[in-house]
């Protein structure tokens, strides 16, 4: 059972039921940066909220719908989305199949968790690759000049491009979040 004295932060329910809040100390200082940023992020599905709302009385109370918002509110979800990753890296949050896990002592989970962040920093950085490939096809025309790619509808914002660049951005980050907690994983083998 996890204490008050080991995550002073946590709120007492998230204890009682063995999950701390905040990310874990393998994480690092990125981890805890990433935990900060999530707030700015889950404020997106709240202006997402407000923006469809404003949609729904412009477009029904004054018969003057808006060419942004929804594509506004994709926009805001998706990034969202792809930064909840990371924090779910941050959090040790993401998805473990824990049959074999689970029946393996303590020693042998401790190399598991190097050998599994190793894994997931290997798929992040194929992903990241792949993630460059349509950042390339994004950013610049087939003549090198730049030019962001946009949706193409009336109002036509550059949000696919930013949106791919994003991507990218997060998975480099991701990478560097499993590089440290791979680091840390394998410090704590010999103690």
């Amino acid at each position: 059972m996890t204490t008050n004295d080991e995550h002073p932060n946590a709120p007492d329910e998230a204890l009682e039921m063995g999950r701390p809040t905040g990310p874990i100390a393998e994480a690092g200082l990125l981890g805890k940066w990433i935990d900060r940023a999530a707030i700015v992020f889950a404020a997106c599905f709240l202006v997402s909220m407000a923006v469809l709302i404003l949609e729904i009385f412009m477009r029904y109370v004054l018969n003057a719908p808006t060419l942004w918002a929804h594509e506004t509110t994709i926009f805001l979800c998706a990034i969202a989305f792809i930064f909840g990753g990371v924090y779910c890296a941050a959090h040790d949050r993401h998805i473990r199949v824990v049959l074999i896990y689970s029946a393996v002592p303590v020693r042998v989970r401790k190399a598991l968790n190097v050998v599994i962040s190793l894994i997931c920093l290997f798929s992040a950085a194929f992903f990241a690759y792949a993630a460059w490939l349509m950042v390339q096809r994004s950013l610049w025309a087939p003549d090198g000049s730049f030019r962001i790619e946009r949706t193409g509808s009336a109002w036509n914002p550059p949000t696919p491009g930013l949106l791919k660049l994003f991507l990218f951005v997060m998975l480099l980050v991701l990478c560097v979040q499993f590089i440290v907690i791979s680091f840390n994983y394998a410090r704590r083998i010999g103690r």
